[in-house]
């Protein structure tokens, strides 16, 4: 057998072996790591359920709607002088009449 560099390395015995408690160490990483990725996916599932609820109500009470239609903008009304003076008379007999009830 010629030597080769790291060849004998390869053939002792022990050298990829655990040692003694590790093999036990190994399972329970491996079951903590199991149950540690169970965790994540049932996480994942509660999130998407929470942003599919969230897209549904963003989409409902939301003026821009997010990926639904595009809100109407409506024309903004104007009010002629006219109807402003009648407002205004309006108001002014409603604030008399408080005024008369509070001298009496």
């Amino acid at each position: 057998m010629s030597w080769r560099p790291g060849a004998a390395d390869l053939h002792q015995p022990g050298c990829y072996n655990l040692r003694q408690g590790e093999s036990k160490e190994m399972e329970n990483l491996s079951s903590i790591v199991g149950q540690l990725k169970k965790e994540r996916d049932r996480v994942q599932q509660q999130l998407s359920g929470l942003n599919a609820a969230l897209a549904a109500f963003a989409g409902v009470y939301s003026n821009s709607g997010g990926k639904s239609a595009p809100a109407v903008k409506r024309k903004r009304r104007h009010m002629s002088a006219k109807g402003r003076a009648a407002i205004r008379r309006a108001q002014k007999a409603r604030w008399a009449k408080v005024r008369a009830a509070a001298k009496k």
